[in-house]
């Protein structure tokens, strides 16, 4: 059995990893790697090429010199295993006449809602992965991609003597997912399928925000990749998984482990606990445990329990069915209060006392009133590094957010 290891301080550098890269990687003597934020590869063929994922647009110029030498003929196809930028964002580099772009299905339609809604999900984008990517102020724009084809649920296509079986693997990230498999060479291209970090926990859904994936999808294409019997699992990020046995045993444990978050929240729902009691009481059982890097297994719960209840929470009340915020009354409290500066003393007082969550609730509150108190904005900033140490640092969405938001208190104090 293959062990969790700590990965969560090198998971930033993987999306960063081809910034040093001087060569490309040879995984087999016809497969090609260069890295990025995701990976993007060349498959060589005796009657031309095939790019599998081609990297994101900024770094499009250097995925096209990594790969260059491995050339052998013209590029044919340019197989998209997912319709999010870091897979696709360097097609207009790559594409030559005669190259035809393969999408999953709903492809038009995922990218078409990714792109009108960027004015949404570019600021959270931003918040989250800014200093990790370290874009700059303009970064480039994602670039207008239209497949030629579009794969339904299954395709095959040959060139050169080398079959490619385009599998529909929804809910990794997103619907129209693709896993490439090459049955004669038993290799598979999962792409983001297994998230970022091989045998770790699924984000079903991001801090960014996105559609949800649904958990049952998630496990029926991880069952549909772990009947292929590969040999060799190319992913988005890091080295090639190698050996049949170890990636039967791995993904056994991944679907055991998936599975168990499942049971454990629908379990709690029959018994009519609430969601925020089986976030904070998640535990994996012994031998159980796979990584949380990107996903953790107690957001997933509050992923799944919206999956299966939809998005009213009972315990809410009244005031969820309309649209006026809990927030509204914020500045009545503050006043009943006596003040931001009081509710800041009681927000320390937590903190003090070990609670961090609880003085972040109440510095809402007088920030809601005043969003400018520097008592408040200190206690803020203070909760959120006692979070982040304790964190530990292992995932790496948890630690873009808490040091966000860190950064934004810092900011407004010295204003």
């Amino acid at each position: 059995m293959s062990e969790v290891k700590d990965a969560g301080p090198k998971l930033a550098n993987l999306v960063r990893s081809g910034d040093e890269q001087t060569a490309a990687i040879a995984v087999t003597d016809f497969v090609f790697q260069a890295n990025d934020i995701s990976n993007a590869y060349l498959v060589t063929t005796s009657e031309g090429d095939v790019m599998i994922n081609t990297g994101f647009m900024d770094n499009a110029e250097r995925t096209k010199r990594l790969l260059e030498p491995h050339r052998t003929g013209p590029l044919a196809f340019i197989i998209l295993t997912q319709s999010h930028a870091d897979h696709y964002g360097g097609v207009p580099d790559f594409v030559e006449e005669g190259t035809q772009v393969v999408g999953g299905p709903g492809f038009n339609e995922a990218l078409g809602d990714m792109m009108r809604l960027q004015p949404f999900f570019g600021p959270r984008s931003g918040k989250l992965w800014g200093a990790t990517l370290k874009r700059g102020n303009t970064p480039k724009a994602a670039p207008e991609v239209k497949p030629d084809i579009l794969v339904d649920r299954r395709l095959t296509m040959e060139l050169g003597g080398r079959c490619f079986e385009l599998i529909s693997t929804p809910e990794g990230e997103t619907i129209d997912s693709l896993t490439v498999w090459m049955p004669r060479e038993k290799i598979a291209f999962t792409g983001n399928l297994f998230g970022p970090v091989w045998l770790s926990m699924p984000f079903l859904n991001t801090l960014r925000g996105d559609k949800p994936r649904l958990v049952r999808n998630y496990l029926k294409s991880l069952e549909t990749v772990r009947d292929l019997g590969a040999e060799i699992v190319i992913t988005g990020h890091g080295e090639a998984i190698r050996g049949k046995d170890r990636i039967r045993a791995d993904l056994d444990r991944l679907h055991a482990a998936v599975s168990y978050v499942r049971d454990y929240t629908l379990g709690g729902m029959t018994e009519g606990r609430d969601v925020h009691s089986l976030m904070r009481d998640f535990a994996w059982p012994e031998g159980l445990a796979i990584g949380e890097y990107h996903g953790k297994a107690s957001w997933a719960v509050k992923s799944i329990w919206r999956e299966y209840s939809g998005w009213l929470h009972y315990e809410e009340g009244t005031t969820a069915l309309y649209g006026v915020p809990r927030t509204s009354v914020d500045a009545d409290l503050v006043e009943l209060a006596g003040g931001a500066d009081i509710l800041a003393a009681r927000a320390q007082a937590k903190l003090d006392g070990g609670a961090p969550l609880e003085a972040i609730h109440l510095t809402d509150i007088a920030l809601s009133a005043e969003p400018a108190n520097a008592r408040s904005l200190a206690v803020r900033k203070a909760a959120h590094e006692a979070l982040l140490k304790e964190s530990g640092g292992s995932n790496l969405s948890e630690t873009m957010w808490l040091r966000s938001e860190i950064a934004a208190m810092e900011a407004k104090l010295a204003d």
